[in-house]
């Protein structure tokens, strides 16, 4: 005969693992985005704050505030700094004068071995990646990879360009650049595969990153038909 003493008891500890669950789905996601902000803004702050002068640092600026006994840390000014910063520069680059000083510094740069390598391929990728009069992904796609009946999410480049686009069109049908992310997105591949044989989806860039980091775990929620 069963004890139902030992039923309830494990009716209680059921209830309280299903509650620990549903709270983890809640906390660990808020908790990791708030730890991951906060590193980065102190990881921003650590670059930033030793280039400001002693009398600006915070807290030099705190305790002229709020006297000489105030002693609490605070986070984001370097954030801040380089936020205005990038926006002035930013600013001035569309200008003649910035146009100008540009131009004569990548011709510095261009005099320079190592260092033009390492310039020029961070700034493409720069230039790819946050250049809006160019997009960095198109569309999403399933393209057959990395054996035929198996098929791989990947990512619409930019279209073939200079001798890469004149080799392939010696080569036959029209192509296209794809870029296929391995989980957990820590690398990848570029592939250019014939522009038939892929199969272009509705789903967005973000939603196929997160798909693609995940390891398959978090779809996209389709939305709700409109009544």
């Amino acid at each position: 005969m069963t004890d139902p003493t030992n039923l309830r008891r494990r009716g209680i500890l059921a209830s309280l693992r299903a509650s620990f669950l549903t709270g983890l789905v809640v906390v660990l996601p808020i908790g990791l985005t708030i730890y991951f902000v906060w590193t980065l803004i102190g990881w921003i702050d650590g670059w930033i704050l030793p280039l400001i002068p002693s009398a600006y640092q915070p807290e030099a600026l705190v305790q002229d505030i709020f006297g000489p006994d105030a002693n609490f840390p605070v986070r984001g000014v370097g954030v801040l700094v380089f936020l205005v910063f990038t926006v002035i520069i930013g600013w001035m680059a569309k200008g003649l004068f910035g146009r100008s000083v540009i131009r004569w510094g990548e011709d510095m740069v261009d005099r320079m071995p190592i260092v033009r390598s390492v310039y020029g391929g961070i700034k493409q990728v720069a230039e790819t990646f946050f250049n809006k009069k160019e997009q960095s992904f198109d569309k999403v796609c399933l393209v057959e990879f990395p054996r035929p009946g198996s098929y791989a999410l990947g990512f619409l480049s930019t279209r073939p360009k200079g001798e890469l686009a004149t080799r392939l069109a010696a080569l036959g049908p029209d192509m296209s650049a794809v870029f296929v992310g391995l989980t957990p997105f820590t690398s990848g591949m570029l592939l250019f595969v014939p522009t038939k044989d892929l199969t272009i989806l509705d789903m967005k860039i973000d939603d196929a990153a997160k798909l693609i980091v995940s390891g398959g775990l978090v779809y996209p929620i389709p939305k709700e038909p409109i009544s």
